[in-house]
């Protein structure tokens, strides 16, 4: 909401001129301005929703995983070894896909921010 702000402060008509594509036919223009403003106030939300998302999902696996291989430990100590390697193997994973979300939390927050300021 600062970066919305502050670009309307700072350039007024540049960040009104998002809300418009040029070529609009007049009875459109209404119902375009409400849906890119309502679609500019949710962009935040929805990269903050699907990266939240993301990185919960990848913990609850390896929650589930760690749990399971702990608790076959005791009872059949092969099945166990099997998904600690399938742990290590989704703990890799889950390294990747926290460098790939912070790549893409980065260039869509810059893509954001050089929209409106």
């Amino acid at each position: 909401i600062a970066t919305l702000l502050t670009g309307l402060r700072n350039q007024p008509s540049a960040s009104l001129g998002h809300l418009l594509p040029e070529g609009t036919p007049t009875p459109l223009i209404p119902a375009l301005i409400i849906i890119e403003t309502t679609s500019l106030l949710i962009r935040p939300l929805a990269l903050g929703v699907r990266l939240t998302a993301n990185l919960t999902a990848g913990h609850l696996l390896i929650q589930l995983i760690s749990t399971a291989t702990t608790a076959l430990l005791p009872i059949i100590p092969a099945v166990s070894i099997l998904t600690a390697l399938i742990l290590l193997l989704l703990t890799i994973l889950e390294v990747a896909v926290a460098i790939i979300q912070a790549y893409v939390f980065v260039l869509l927050l810059s893509l954001y921010l050089q929209e409106n300021i």
